[in-house]
């Protein structure tokens, strides 16, 4: 029964990802959105030849233009609906799996998340769990097998987190005070972040405690007997939880507790779920499959276990025959290595992005959900992911050189291209572009209690300098401004 509600439950989160994407997807990776799939496929080929195809597993091979990019999301939303009705749910994961891929193929930095990848892998491992006939009364069991793997896919997304966490070395981490600097240096806050960064020191000491306990030792208990694997299943739900209401994770923590259905058997489900709902689902369960299909199963789960533990690189190096074939198998992304905040951020830079006429009077690019305004209090987004926002945080902690997209975005917004000004709050600009861009970055971090009593803001903040060069366009071409200066004399 929970594995069916799983299945459904999945094909809900891959609901969220396709109309979250479909939103932004012109802006991200259309014709004239920052990184468009319509010319990376061909550089890509021009420098790959033939070996692109493997390389880069997309159906936009067949096309990259904004329609069949807008196609692709389309035919998610619409598989994904068939999933949750529970319609030919094998078949339906395997195109939702197909669709998804062919999108993160070609999304550049955008679509590089690790719940992008945690998604790709999970709908993998469940084309196994769902039932492989096409209406959802016909009898048909999923295998035990693929339950296995999808455990040992929780256990490797929980105790990854925290061992990396560990054996970064970060000081933060290992002194339980990472908390202190987590909720305002976090990618996309939100104002319960604001109230949590207020704990006193011994709070945050004590949550560090029980998250490395949820990560370290609970994943353990996923694989023991029925009690253990029930405790852990609400473990790692409470810390998702709570993870889900301070911090804006896209649809990652909706993921986490989704595996956690898997860890909770029939008996336990008729009792959490409505009586109706229970007694349809438990109407639907299957009969037991054939001896050959579950040897065919084990087979495949004892290969994909092999190459998942080898997967995990940071902690050793696996042997030549081993990394070619995790090298052909790496652009499907369905064999993955977890585990977020290695290192502790704690300090929070923001770039800050204005345009100007003049040269001399410079207004803000305001965005929807990162940190600008310092009244402005952080909000709630997910599970929608806005994928700009979230990778503004990366380049901040980089350099203009480190970050190719960040100069493309600034191109499009000195050339007015719609698609990727709705991807912000509003346009300064509204008439015509700017003639000038510039980027400044500034040490953002929480307002301390009595500043935001007395003024109503939710931040400080302090200049740090520039970003990238004050850049301009020039004959439709790309230049900075003092360097064209530089020239001119």
């Amino acid at each position: 029964m929970a594995a069916a509600l799983f299945v459904r439950a999945l094909g809900a989160t891959f609901f969220i990802a396709f109309a979250s994407l479909w939103l932004q997807l012109e802006g991200l990776i259309g014709r004239r959105g920052i990184s468009p799939a319509a010319e990376f496929l061909p550089w890509a080929y021009e420098q790959l030849g033939w070996s692109a195809y493997a390389r880069i597993p997309t159906l936009c091979w067949i096309s990259a233009s904004d329609g069949f990019l807008f196609g692709l999301c389309a035919a998610g939303v619409a598989v994904s609906l068939l999933v949750v009705g529970g319609v030919a749910p094998r078949w339906s994961l395997l195109a939702l799996w197909a669709l998804y891929l062919s999108l993160v193929a070609v999304g550049d930095v955008f679509l590089q998340y690790q719940w992008d990848s945690l998604l790709l892998e999970t709908a993998f491992f469940s084309i196994f769990l769902a039932s492989p006939r096409l209406w959802p009364n016909r009898p048909g069991r999923s295998s035990p097998v693929a339950l296995w793997l999808l455990r040992w896919l929780l256990f490797r997304l929980m105790f990854l987190s925290g061992a990396v966490k560990l054996a970064s070395g970060d000081a933060a981490w290992r002194n339980l005070s990472a908390l202190r600097f987590h909720y305002w240096t976090q990618p996309l806050p939100t104002w319960t972040s604001y109230y949590a960064n207020l704990l006193p020191d011994s709070v945050q000491v004590a949550s560090a405690v029980v998250m490395f306990a949820i990560e370290l030792v609970v994943p353990l208990f996923i694989f023991g007997p029925r009690l253990a694997r029930l405790f852990a299943a609400a473990a790692i739900a409470f810390l998702q939880v709570v993870i889900a209401v301070t911090g804006n994770y896209g649809f990652f923590n909706l993921l986490a507790l989704l595996l956690c259905l898997l860890l909770v058997d029939d008996a336990a489900a008729v009792k959490i779920l409505p009586r109706g709902f229970a007694a349809k689902v438990a109407a639907r369960r299957s009969a037991v499959t054939g001896r050959r299909a579950r040897q065919t199963a084990f087979v495949i789960a004892a290969a994909f276990f092999v190459l998942v533990s080898i997967a995990e690189t940071r902690f050793w190096r696996p042997p030549a025959p081993f990394d070619d074939v995790l090298a052909v198998l790496q652009p499907f992304r369905s064999i993955n290595s977890y585990g977020l905040f290695a290192v502790m951020t704690t300090r929070r830079p923001e770039i800050l992005v204005q345009g100007s006429d003049d040269g001399h009077s410079w207004h803000d690019y305001q965005f929807k959900w990162k940190p600008g305004d310092l009244k402005a209090a952080p909000r709630f987004a997910a599970p929608h992911q806005p994928r700009l926002d979230w990778q503004m945080w990366f380049a901040a902690l980089g350099t203009c050189a480190t970050n190719p997209w960040f100069i493309r975005f600034q191109e499009r917004l000195l050339e007015g291209s719609p698609p990727v000004v709705r991807l912000l709050a509003a346009d300064p600009f509204p008439r015509s572009p700017p003639r000038y861009i510039r980027s400044r970055v500034y040490d953002y971090r929480f307002a301390t209690w009595s500043q935001h009593r007395s003024s109503g803001v939710f931040w400080e903040r302090a200049p740090l300098g520039p970003y990238c060069p004050v850049l301009a366009l020039q004959n439709g071409r790309l230049i900075s401004v003092g360097a064209a200066n530089r020239e001119e004399r």
